[in-house]
């Protein structure tokens, strides 16, 4: 650092808040400052300064799939808006959401040295009486029912139903069939409870629930049952991958959406956009979801005052092509 400090003419005060991010050095010193540390060849000692300031500017992540568009999504959020704070992210997938299989992450995380945990649960563990985290550890939650016990980050779930369902009722279908995600999901479990609760409400019959695994593929099975069903002209489908599959089962068996079937999904995916046709869906703001764990667990890192519970980020439905009022009602 007192070699990078000489070269570049400045103090070595300087060339440790370039090191580390800082934003209180100008452009052109810092510039002068990375053009001295690539001519040394200088690398900070990352062990050595956490030691000093006894952190590791280093967030883990444990979570049990990356292959659904939330998880996925809500990983890259977190990485962004971590870098944005200098910090890296450790990832760690977990092959069984158990107990054994939490605390094993965790373990890892510990020898791996982070400063906090993000936690992507998706499946119902948390909200078991069994199981805990470990006691001690900086941890935020995302996507899980874990009531007061932990700092919870979700998508406004009910309410991002509510709206698919209230949009088709309102175009002047019946009733509104659903495609549910896989049964031990969290997020599936909270969007068809929305869904039964919205058609009751209105007073509407409540169809058989139909179930996939979030797959364009299950997505793909249902709608070729729905496409029998005589009485059905609104799906909504509990992702926007499971609603592309409802599209090529509607077309393949002869029924045109939306003039015979309306469809909503659930995401709002970059390529919802760009479905035959354009997918009506629920958008879930993934980058506010990352942003707020990350705030969240930095709170807790810096020992500011934070309050257990959930925070829901609020949704909002995209209204694109796939929904119309229905036949009867033209």
């Amino acid at each position: 650092m007192a070699d990078v400090a000489r070269l570049a003419g400045v103090s070595s005060q300087t060339v440790s808040r370039v090191s580390t991010g800082h934003p209180g050095v100008i452009n052109s010193t810092r510039q002068q400052v990375l053009a001295a540390m690539r001519q040394l060849g200088y690398r900070p000692n990352s062990a050595a300064r956490a030691l000093k300031l006894g952190e590791f500017r280093t967030i883990g992540v444990i979570l049990f799939t990356l292959s659904t568009t939330g998880n996925s999504r809500t990983v890259e959020a977190i990485a962004t808006h971590a870098a944005r704070e200098g910090y890296a992210i450790t990832l760690i997938p977990v092959a069984a959401p158990t107990q054994d299989g939490v605390l094993g992450a965790f373990t890892r995380l510990g020898e791996l040295a982070v400063d906090g945990i993000i936690v992507i649960m998706e499946v119902h563990l948390l909200d078991a009486t069994t199981v805990n985290l470990p006691p001690g550890v900086q941890v935020v939650v995302v996507d899980s029912d874990a009531d007061d016990r932990y700092t919870v980050v979700d998508t406004d779930q009910t309410d991002g139903t509510r709206q698919a369902v209230r949009h088709l009722l309102d175009l002047g279908h019946r009733t509104v069939w659903h495609v549910a995600g896989p049964s031990g999901s969290f997020a599936s479990e909270r969007r068809s409870k929305a869904w039964r609760a919205a058609l009751e409400e209105a007073g509407r019959p409540v169809p058989p629930l139909q179930t996939g695994d979030w797959s364009a593929e299950s997505g793909y099975r249902a709608g070729m049952l729905l496409a029998d069903e005589p009485e059905c002209t609104a799906v909504f489908a509990g992702n926007d991958q499971m609603a592309l599959g409802l599209l090529r089962a509607f077309h393949e068996r002869g029924r045109t959406v939306p003039a015979d079937i309306s469809v909503v999904g659930f995401d709002d995916i970059p390529d919802a956009a760009s479905f035959i046709p354009p997918l009506t869906t629920v958008h879930q703001d993934f980058a506010e979801v990352g942003r707020r764990c990350v705030q969240g667990v930095l709170r807790q890192i810096h020992h500011e005052a934070t309050d257990p519970g959930t925070t829901l980020v609020p949704t909002r439905l995209v209204v694109r092509a796939s929904t119309a009022p229905p036949a009867a009602a033209r």
